[in-house]
């Protein structure tokens, strides 16, 4: 596994409602644009504000392209028994791989949250990809635990969604487990985490401005390590912005303007201000000046 993976979005029409052709329509466009795989249900897919039964039925409608590219469903969640709902019903559509955040809110152990990962592993009869996001969950991985070690060393893992901006940390899981995929999780370290080993991204702003970062992971990849630096200035000067205004909101507000109708981002996420898209296009189209990059 390398390369470029949007962390899809889930659009919605003006109601609220599930939109599975809008869905299809950006999963084509990125395909053509040259990702190598998608990573379904995630954050960046407002996973937590979805309902049990709109996450299946997210899984279901990127199903159609199983055959097509790479999948990676989020099966995350508090509960042990919900995740593997999600598990079971992904591998039932034919995903490649399961991702799950660990589970939050209470304050499980480390051994606790290594069991976790066990049963996602038994239920789906595959290898869990952790999706270590401490910033979001507040459960960071102490890698001199001996729970944490045996889990990362174990048969149920085969890889790191690594959302941190310690980029330190993912070296030393490298170092600790040598086996395991490591893909980078934040948009703006992916410069970084391509030097401190990382195998390729997985991103948000992928959905709408892959062009670009695919530039940055064919550049870093050739040799080109000043012009990848380059573009990637120029996409973290984009991510801020987005940052200023809200994350899923712009990011559903870019993809509107290019054509995908995203729709409105569930509450308690509010749409853009005018002001706010004003701001934002000026941003971006500053920093994507080339045709085949602007929206």
């Amino acid at each position: 596994m390398n390369g470029i993976y949007p962390a899809s979005i889930t659009p919605f029409d003006g109601a609220g409602e599930f939109q599975v052709d809008t869905l299809s329509r950006l999963v084509e466009r990125n395909l053509a644009e040259g990702a190598s795989g998608f990573f379904i249900g995630g954050s960046s897919g407002e996973c937590f504000l979805l309902t049990e039964a709109e996450r299946i039925a997210v899984f279901e409608a990127a199903s159609a392209f199983r055959d097509r590219t790479t999948l990676i469903a989020h099966a995350g969640a508090i509960s042990t028994g919900e995740a593997l709902r999600y598990a079971v019903a992904a591998k039932r559509f034919g995903f490649q791989h399961i991702a799950a955040t660990p589970p939050f809110y209470y304050g499980f152990s480390a051994e606790l949250i290594a069991e976790y990962y066990y049963d996602i592993a038994r239920a789906a009869g595959m290898p869990v990809m952790i999706y270590n996001f401490p910033g979001n969950t507040n459960k960071p991985f102490n890698l001199e635990h001996p729970a944490t070690v045996t889990l990362l060393r174990s048969q149920a893992v085969f890889g790191i969604k690594h959302t941190n901006h310690d980029l330190s940390q993912m070296e030393r899981i490298r170092a600790l487990a040598p086996k395991l995929v490591i893909m980078n999780g934040y948009d703006e370290t992916m410069l970084g985490g391509l030097a401190l080993g990382a195998d390729g991204s997985i991103g948000s702003t992928f959905n709408f401005m892959l062009p670009h970062y695919k530039k940055i992971y064919d550049r870093y990849r050739a040799g080109e390590s000043r012009e990848a630096l380059d573009l990637q200035v120029k996409a973290n000067n984009i991510m801020a912005a987005l940052n200023r205004v809200g994350l899923i909101p712009a990011i559903k507000y870019i993809l509107d303007r290019q054509g995908i109708p995203a729709g409105p981002p569930r509450k308690p996420f509010a749409v853009l201000s005018a002001e706010q898209r004003r701001y934002l296009d000026g941003i971006v189209g500053d920093n994507l000046r080339n045709d085949e990059d602007k929206p």
